[in-house]
């Protein structure tokens, strides 16, 4: 999808006495990045949130690398539904309905329909959407914590079948309200093209209506089955 701690807060775990910790400033200790993934996976069965997206392409000789910025929605709901809505520059809608995963390009007036079990294995959609817990993607992945920063936990996931086109995603994750949240993709497929999704306004558990997830072609476009 190119085109794509438990920081169980320590006020739920230890209330009040938590809270007044809290406010002296003593350090409160932190989850792994693995325990925060794991939380995530299994806690965190629907969701929405804005993204940003930056794909920088690798540099050619004597020129620099080339980037550009997409923006959008993004809603899911485990296990294996979400909807990309990218509104600039172009626009364009990422489906997958539990079935079938829809990609329609408006400049192009066009939709490819592929199924989502063929593409979805060992892919970005499954750590955020697809895997029901941390067992189901470590059949895929290869996990490993990585140092903190920019105020998030981070994991590398490596696909253990190197057949296809990624190379590797770096997840991270920051505390929130109801647990840990995604707040940033790193992708590296093996063109060396690498693609950053931050993502910002996360609602963790949102309920996001059926219809989202359903997607019916627009009358007259090109619809292209793989």
């Amino acid at each position: 999808m190119s085109k794509m701690s438990t920081h169980v807060s320590s006020l739920a775990r230890h209330g009040a006495v938590a809270a007044a910790v809290l406010a002296l400033g003593t350090p409160v200790a932190w989850a792994g990045g693995l325990d925060s993934l794991a939380q995530f996976v299994k806690s965190t069965r629907s969701g929405k949130a804005a993204f940003a997206q930056v794909v920088t392409a690798p540099a050619k000789e004597g020129q620099p690398p080339r980037s550009k910025t997409q923006s959008g929605t993004f809603e899911f709901q485990r296990p294996g539904k979400f909807r990309f809505v990218y509104s600039k520059p172009f626009e364009q809608t990422i489906v997958a309905d539990g079935k079938t995963l829809w990609l329609h390009d408006v400049d192009l007036n066009q939709v490819t329909a592929r199924k989502q079990e063929q593409v979805l294995g060992a892919t970005p959609a499954a750590i955020v959407a697809a895997a029901p817990d941390l067992k189901a993607l470590e059949k895929d992945f290869t996990l490993t914590e990585e140092p903190d920063s920019d105020g998030q936990q981070w994991v590398k996931a490596i696909p253990k079948s190197r057949d296809g086109q990624l190379q590797s995603i770096r997840v991270g994750l920051k505390p929130g309200p109801g647990g840990a949240e995604l707040g940033t993709l790193e992708i590296q497929d093996s063109f060396g093209q690498r693609s950053v999704l931050t993502f910002s306004h996360f609602e963790v558990n949102a309920a996001v209506p059926a219809s989202h997830f359903q997607f019916t072609p627009p009358k007259g476009v090109d619809v292209l089955r793989n």
